[in-house]
């Protein structure tokens, strides 16, 4: 399998791809009211809603699991110091400031260390909006320096979506189904509150608006440390068969950056806590036995100097005795938790590498071309809510042959189609993306929906698949040439 390596700035921005590698989001998204920081791991940050007749934007944070919807009042964006970097010296870059001067930037391609912040359209219906879109804009920023939003072509080059200093308001068109990350660059440590505001015309005419919606975002520390923390522990069921696999889960209210943990266990008999060897992450699985019967499990998160944070309320194991008389007869309950369930696009280990045929010249003469198939790919939904899903790709670095050779991941494109999905799914192929051609974009340097299905029409198993065509120019050296397509699903 081939890795994918990122590096903080903008060289992590430009890519390519032909390897598919699958990932897994977060479960069933449930509501929230308590106040977070979120700094670290993926949100939607502007997640459009209509719900009732009424536009609203909510935050979608995958920052937790399950993922939950915030109101954008009761979530703080940190941008952490180590977002900050120099200007490039790049003229392109030059709205940034000048070159060497510093910014800090959350970037559009993840880096684990930082927020990545987007905005989502994914829960919107088609058919309900004319020209099936909502109209996103940044009204106002306030803050100690400027603040700007852009997306980069294939060759690296900035495509400006939101910027401060120019004057606002600024507005894009979102289509419905859409997910999309940008670059977030602050030139100033400090608090800013940034107003997004959706707007929307649906097929009778009648326009709905979210008015302005304040974001908060801090660049650097929080002032004060930050909220209280406390800690409380997940995955622990009612009951247990012997040999059952227990997975406990520490939950933060509101979510940090710290995560070193350590877990405790006491059973009966004894009075002491005793520290459980190893484990200092989130999560702690084990195998239940009836030695383990009426065990208490703890917490306790921990900051830089070791000093404990937070410490959980006990968690009790309990693990059924056989039974002494079973007779003849059984009786079976089974249930359904409605926030349980997963969303998790996959392909088949043995079947995930792409080799295109060996490019040839194009009736014009003037492009390397070839074509071929994407492995299939297999999207799941269990989730009881069914709120619906959208799956993409990108390939986030540049394809590489011999002797240190590239071309830009934007020369690929692809024409993607819904292969099988489940009774009562309403699956829909994402649209064509060209190959890269100048003054028009295109190509998968940039994320590129590959299907999708709209709420209620989610749950159940799809198969996505797609055309390639690889356009090149002459000039490019011949050779065998590798990247990464990474895949998604939200």
């Amino acid at each position: 399998m081939n890795a994918t390596l990122r590096a903080r700035g903008f060289a992590a921005l430009v890519a390519g791809a032909v390897v598919v590698a699958g990932a897994v989001l977060a479960p069933a998204v449930a509501s929230a009211a308590e106040g977070v920081v979120l700094s670290k791991g993926h949100t939607d940050a502007v997640d459009v809603h209509y719900e009732g007749g009424a536009l609203s934007l909510k935050v979608h944070d995958d920052t937790v699991s399950p993922s939950v919807t915030r109101d954008p009042a009761d979530v703080t964006f940190q941008v952490l110091p180590e977002a900050a970097m120099a200007v490039p010296d790049d003229p392109r870059f030059a709205f940034l400031g000048p070159a060497g001067s510093q910014v800090w930037l959350l970037p559009m391609t993840q880096d684990p260390d930082l927020l990545w912040p987007g905005w989502n359209t994914t829960t919107l219906d088609s058919g309900v909006f004319a020209g099936d879109k909502v109209r996103l804009s940044l009204v106002d920023v306030q803050g100690p320096g400027t603040v700007t939003l852009f997306t980069q072509d294939a060759f690296g080059g900035p495509i400006i979506k939101f910027r401060g200093d120019d004057g606002l308001p600024d507005a894009i068109d979102v289509p419905v189904h859409t997910h999309a990350h940008s670059n977030w660059a602050f030139s100033a440590l400090g608090s800013y509150t940034l107003k997004f505001q959706a707007d929307a015309t649906l097929t009778d005419g009648t326009t709905v608006s979210t008015g302005p919606v304040d974001y908060s975002f801090v660049v650097g520390e929080l002032s004060g440390g930050g909220p209280e923390v406390g800690l409380s522990i997940s995955g622990m069921a009612d009951e247990y068969q012997p040999n059952d696999t227990v997975t406990l889960n520490a939950v933060q209210t509101p979510q940090s950056e710290r995560d070193h943990y350590h877990w405790f266990s006491r059973c009966p008999g004894t009075d002491d806590w005793t520290i459980i060897p190893g484990e200092v992450g989130a999560s702690y699985s084990f195998t239940a036995t009836r030695q383990l019967n009426a065990c208490e499990y703890v917490v306790k998160l921990y900051d830089d100097d070791h000093a404990v944070v937070a410490t959980s309320e006990p968690a009790t194991l309990w693990v059924a005795f056989p039974p002494e008389n079973p007779g003849a007869s059984q009786s079976i309950t089974a249930s359904i938790d409605e926030t349980q369930g997963s969303l998790v696009i996959s392909v088949n280990p043995d079947d995930r590498a792409v080799v295109l045929p060996p490019a040839q010249l194009n009736p014009a003469g003037d492009r390397w071309e070839s074509t071929g198939e994407l492995r299939p790919v297999t999207v799941t939904d269990t989730r009881a809510g069914q709120p619906g899903w959208s799956a993409s790709g990108q390939v986030p670095a540049d394809f590489t042959g011999p002797d240190g050779a590239t071309f830009s991941a934007g020369y690929l494109g692809w024409s993607p189609r819904v292969i099988a999905q489940g009774p009562g799914q309403g699956v829909v192929a994402g649209p064509e993306v060209a190959p890269y051609s100048v003054g028009t974009g295109g190509g998968l340097g940039n994320s590129a929906a590959l299907g999708s299905a709209a709420s209620g029409a989610g749950r159940g198993t799809a198969q996505l698949g797609a055309g390639l065509r690889l356009s090149l120019p002459t000039e490019t050296p011949a050779g065998t040439y590798r990247a990464t397509l990474t895949l998604t699903a939200i």
